[in-house]
């Protein structure tokens, strides 16, 4: 004997907080998880007089944990470095230093998160194994550089537009 029972469909999945909502209606923790920890950011950006052009080095900030790619002091960042940024929805529009691969110039852009973002993959370690990350790659903190020597940091990978 066949038992016919009605078998309920699963409920359609909701899209992801970030397809749903402006950067400026997320919460704090919404806001927060758009990192995807990869510490382009926190490299030494050095702009051309000239042109404007912006050249990464591979010097980080001198609160940026080169191996795990997060900043060692993130609550007090702002008053133990003159010159970190908080990004805010209105600047992330604005900041052309930002990488091409940042989640919050995504989605400022209106493009989505790649497959390797920790929100997407659902593992904080896809960013690093992708190559994306700074992780090993920071030559050390920026107070062990003169200017001169910063001029020869300058490094063509965190520019670059990844689409792994």
């Amino acid at each position: 004997m066949q038992h016919n029972a009605l078998i309920p469909s699963p409920a359609p999945e909701e899209p992801p907080f970030w397809r749903l909502k402006s950067l400026e209606a997320m919460t704090l923790d919404e806001w927060e998880s758009l990192c995807d920890g990869c510490g382009r950011c926190c490299l030494v950006k050095l702009e051309d007089e000239d042109t404007g052009e912006i050249h990464y080095t591979d010097v980080g900030c001198t609160l940026l944990d080169g191996h795990c790619c997060r900043c060692r002091d993130y609550p007090n960042r702002q008053s133990k470095v003159a010159d970190c940024v908080r990004l805010t929805p209105e600047g992330v529009r604005s900041l052309s230093w930002l990488p091409q691969t940042c989640a919050y110039r995504l989605l400022a852009e209106g493009q989505d998160l790649y497959w390797w973002h920790p929100l997407v993959s659902g593992d904080p370690d896809t960013v690093h194994a992708a190559g994306i990350s700074v992780r090993d790659r920071v030559a050390g903190p920026e107070e062990d550089f003169s200017i001169a020597e910063l001029l020869e940091r300058i490094a063509d990978w965190p520019r670059e537009d990844v689409h792994p």
